[in-house]
């Protein structure tokens, strides 16, 4: 028997497949650039406060990985209620000032690649579908291994279950338009920080990661921040880019 909203379906696609990658790709451009405006407008933080807290998971999550990629420790993870985070690590000694440069380095850049990641994932519905899996199943993961603070045990194991409930009963087009929304909100949330990028103190927690940066790799800490901005849109732009270019 047929199915008339497939067939639909189906023949837009065939129709005019241009046509629906440049309406997807104009609302997702749209998106990021009224979340980068509600980021700074008040109350537009509870808007957007799940991405905030999923945003800061991806940051320290990048400090964490990147000191266990340099052979070091990743030893735990604290998420709090206004957003913030911070990671504990030990890495050795024998890297130098690159060692650390790299970690404070991985926790702003950490949103932007993971973002790119997730929207170049959306080029397929496999891939779309399975990126959700994955990204549920590991935040669920960190927090069985990493997270400590008493918020993180309960919001990161909650977004988890959310996304996996997504790549397992929603429809593929919302899969697909799931893990691209996610990916840019990831990109985007390096703007939410700029004033963070922009400054040598991060309060009660001491350093900022581009003071940091400044510290082992000597050039100021505004120029660390520019360059991670900067290269966060690059790298945003790139990846929408590949993920709309015809095939």
């Amino acid at each position: 028997m047929s199915q008339p909203g497939k067939d639909f379906e189906t023949l837009l696609h065939r129709e005019a497949p241009l046509e629906v990658e440049r309406m997807g790709l104009t609302w997702l451009v749209g998106a990021a650039i009224a979340t980068a405006m509600l980021w700074q407008v008040p109350g537009g933080d509870y808007i957007l406060y799940p991405f905030t807290i999923l945003a800061t998971w991806f940051h320290e999550m990048g400090h964490g990985l990147m000191a266990v990629l340099l052979g070091g420790q990743f030893q735990q993870l604290q998420i709090f209620g206004n957003g913030s985070g911070v990671a504990s690590y030990a890495i050795s000694r024998s890297l130098g000032p690159i060692g650390p440069g790299l970690v404070a380095a991985a926790g702003p850049m950490g949103p932007p690649l993971a973002g790119a990641a997730l929207i170049l994932a959306s080029r397929s519905f496999t891939t779309a579908s399975l990126s959700l899996k994955i990204l549920g199943s590991f935040l669920l993961i960190s927090t069985l291994i990493w997270v400590r603070s008493p918020f993180g045990l309960v919001a990161i194991p909650l977004l988890g279950l959310i996304i996996l409930g997504i790549s397992l009963k929603a429809p593929r087009w919302m899969q697909g338009f799931a893990i691209q929304f996610l990916g840019v909100q990831a990109c985007v949330s390096t703007y939410h920080q700029l004033d963070y990028l922009f400054s040598y103190s991060a309060g009660p927690l001491g350093l900022s990661d581009t003071a940091q940066m400044q510290r082992y790799l000597l050039l100021p800490y505004w120029f660390w921040g520019g360059l991670m901005a900067i290269a966060s849109l690059i790298i945003l732009i790139q990846s929408l880019r590949v993920a709309y270019r015809s095939v």
